[in-house]
Order: C-alpha cells, then sequence, then structure tokens
C-alpha cells in the first residue's frame, strides 16, 4: 500500500483529535500544543468509542465514555479502564498534505 491524502495540515486544530478513514480503518490525527503531528487507532480498546471525539492534554488523547487515556507516542493506556494499546501509525507531512498509510504502524515501546 502506498500513504493516502487524509487532509490538509491547515486543517487542523491543536489540542483536538481529528478521525479520518484510510482504507477502512479509523484514525485519530492529533496536532499537539508543540505542534507534532500524532496518528492513533481511532476506536478505544475498552468501549468500541471513538477517540477523536475525547480530549486532547498533553501527549494524550482521552476517550470521553470511561476517562481511558493512550499515549500518543505509543498508543498505551496510561489507566483503567482500557488496557490494550490502540496502534500508532507513520505520519507524513508532504507541503500542506497529510498521508497515511495504515499499513505502516510503529513498534509499541
Amino acid at each position: 500500500m502506498t500513504a493516502t491524502r487524509v487532509c490538509a495540515l491547515s486543517e487542523l486544530e491543536q489540542d483536538t483529535a481529528k478521525r479520518v478513514e484510510v482504507d477502512g480503518v479509523a484514525i485519530a490525527l492529533v496536532l499537539d500544543s508543540a505542534g507534532e503531528l500524532h496518528a492513533i487507532g481511532d476506536t478505544c480498546t475498552h468501549g468500541d468509542i471513538s477517540l477523536a471525539e475525547g480530549f486532547v492534554d498533553g501527549e494524550t488523547l482521552e476517550c470521553w465514555a470511561h476517562g481511558s487515556a493512550f499515549s500518543l507516542r505509543t498508543g498505551k493506556p496510561l489507566n483503567l479502564p482500557a488496557y490494550e494499546p490502540v496502534p500508532v501509525y507513520v505520519v507524513e507531512i508532504d507541503g500542506d498534505d497529510v498521508l497515511i498509510d495504515p499499513a505502516v504502524k510503529l513498534e509499541a515501546n
């Protein structure tokens, strides 16, 4: 597979998640307060809820339904009730285009 354009970088608001879908894979994009772009699986591993509807706090994305916070860098949950990580995807930026290939994931640390 190749990376697919999911949105324009200029469309993203800092500290707000945006849900995108690539080849049937739901991904939450977050431009953090430091200007770094993150892409993690959009579905909370506890409750099948869209994480993009949650809250960005520093380098975490918190599920609005039950409060599990996931690291934007590793995808690991930082508190219960979730205990399974979400995938973390490689993001490419080409000019103003944000590109993701859902087949390319970062290894959890």
